[in-house]
């Protein structure tokens, strides 16, 4: 099993940043593929970014594509998220994933393991 624990939401005005972490436990995640995704109030989840294992392979969703990073310390047994440029549109919970198969996709049902999501709200 893998615990993981989101941590860095909150709320912010446009044009602001936020920094996520998701810290994971129970077992490393250095082997696995990891994912950000969120969900806005009565929307369904959305994919916003995924990181290979080593980290060397990044894939953005256009709708955050150069304002938003992720990476990874797996020394640390961590992912972040770096949101920069916020928007309202961004406002949704925010929740990583681990892909333990591993698959390398966007969609949600193939990863196994889930955090409990952090609230961002970016007001205009």
């Amino acid at each position: 099993q893998v615990q993981l624990v989101e941590s860095g939401g909150g709320l912010v005005q446009a044009g602001g940043s936020l920094r996520l972490s998701c810290a994971a436990s129970g077992r490393t995640i250095s082997n696995y593929n990891m994912g950000w995704f969120r969900q806005a109030s009565g929307k369904e989840r959305e994919f916003v970014v995924r990181i290979s294992w080593s980290g060397g392979i990044r894939d953005y969703a256009d709708s955050v594509k150069g304002r938003f990073t992720i990476s990874r310390d797996n020394a640390k047994n961590t992912v972040y998220l770096q949101m920069n440029s916020l928007k309202p549109e961004d406002t949704a919970v925010y929740y990583c994933a681990a892909d333990t198969r591993p698959s390398w996709t966007s969609d949600p049902l193939f990863y196994d393991f889930w955090g409990q999501g952090t609230q961002v709200t970016v007001s205009s």
